[in-house]
């Protein structure tokens, strides 16, 4: 007589477990040999790619321990202290409109969660809905457990939802913008990959507590709501990280960005740890679902964030990249389209900095408050 309490019951149940996977080698991979061999292929669907690591001792691997190979798993059961966030962005073909859109098990930047000592991951739900360009505004409503609903292929908090279908990522969103902007983001948006799935992932930190997840760094997407101006199509991008501590316990500095090319996409990371090692790699994803580590170019200063961040980008020497559309300034973090150079092409991707060491203050979470209202009831309705 209850099958919908049934079936939720039921999934929840079967959630898989996220737990940390070790980044040391399972015999799978070839250790460098030298200063220059950190660049090798990982074919799809094959282990033992050619020179895959690192000298850190990273390196991409088969995606493991989510059941995610061929697509995103929602079905997730986050211990306490951890997370996982599926991650959408898009830029207009004119460069004038963007989005971003983030699906969070355990916010982690909910002030909220952060309170709450970070026990119950489920009961701090978000998809945070950031629109950019003029009549832009940024929806982030931390939500309680009575909001969620998970399956493998789909993912609700509240009234916005994500499904993947037919090798597509179909997002549906109903949110109330923050202050200053508010007013309602409701609509659909569309990601279709360009690319094979990706089966790969990179351990950040050597335990594999935090896990970075390419799944579609190349996509189309279609944006599509209802507001005027706000339909349009463009070239987005599609990841996930997760995590089984705070990104604030193991990090001070994060920085990432993704920048599409004619055959695929190149993505950078920049990590500064707590214990004072770096991981600082490039990750090239072509039109056949093959990735390789590759040695990011020399970094170049782009201007201070509007709070004072600092921040560089890879970019070829002798080329000045440039910020061509801001995106979200807040006191720790930055996100903006940025314009840069890469192995003699010019591309235009998306560029995000972490302050870790100001989210740790206890003057942001307040702030973020305002930001970030917490509603801890949801009654669906059917």
């Amino acid at each position: 007589d209850h099958t919908p309490a049934m079936g939720d019951t039921v999934s929840r149940l079967l959630r898989l477990p996220l737990r940390a996977e070790p980044a040391w080698d399972d015999g799978g991979f070839s250790t460098p040999g030298g200063a220059d061999e950190g660049q090798g292929a990982l074919p799809r669907r094959r282990r033992g790619p050619s020179r895959s690591g690192r000298a850190d001792g990273h390196a991409l691997r088969t995606a493991r321990g989510r059941g995610d190979l061929e697509g995103p798993n929602f079905n997730l059961a986050v211990p306490p202290n951890g997370y996982a966030w599926w991650y959408v962005d898009g830029i207009r073909d004119d460069g004038r409109r963007a989005i971003s859109i983030i699906a969070f098990i355990g916010s982690v930047f909910s002030p909220w969660y952060a309170w709450s000592g970070r026990r119950e991951p489920e009961n701090h739900v978000c998809i945070n809905v950031a629109t950019y360009g003029p009549g832009g505004r940024f929806a982030m409503t931390d939500r309680g457990r009575t909001a969620l609903r998970q399956t493998r292929d789909n993912f609700t908090v509240g009234p916005s939802s994500l499904r993947w279908q037919n090798g597509q990522l179909i997002i549906d969103v109903d949110e109330r913008g923050a202050l200053p902007a508010l007013g309602r983001v409701k609509g659909q948006i569309t990601v279709t990959p360009k690319t094979p799935i990706s089966d790969v992932e990179l351990p950040l930190t050597e335990d594999g507590a935090h896990i970075w997840r390419p799944f579609a760094p190349t996509c189309d997407i279609d944006v599509d709501l209802h507001e005027s101006d706000w339909q349009w199509r463009g070239h987005g991008y599609f990841d996930a990280n997760f995590g089984t501590r705070a990104l604030e316990q193991d990090f001070t500095h994060w920085s990432w960005g993704r920048f599409p090319r004619e055959d695929g996409s190149t993505c950078f990371y920049d990590l500064r740890r707590i214990d004072g090692s770096r991981l600082k790699t490039g990750v090239d994803l072509d039109a056949e679902g093959f990735a390789r580590l590759v040695t990011p170019p020399p970094d170049a200063p782009l201007r201070r964030t509007g709070w004072g961040i600092a921040r560089t980008t890879p970019c070829d020497p002798g080329y000045t990249p440039r910020q061509t559309q801001p995106m979200l300034d807040a006191p720790f973090y930055c996100r903006s389209v940025v314009r840069t150079r890469i192995e003699g092409h010019e591309t235009t991707g998306v560029h995000e900095v972490l302050d870790l060491t100001r989210f740790r203050s206890p003057l942001i979470k307040p702030m973020l408050a305002v930001r970030v209202p917490r509603r801890s009831k949801w009654v669906f309705k059917t």
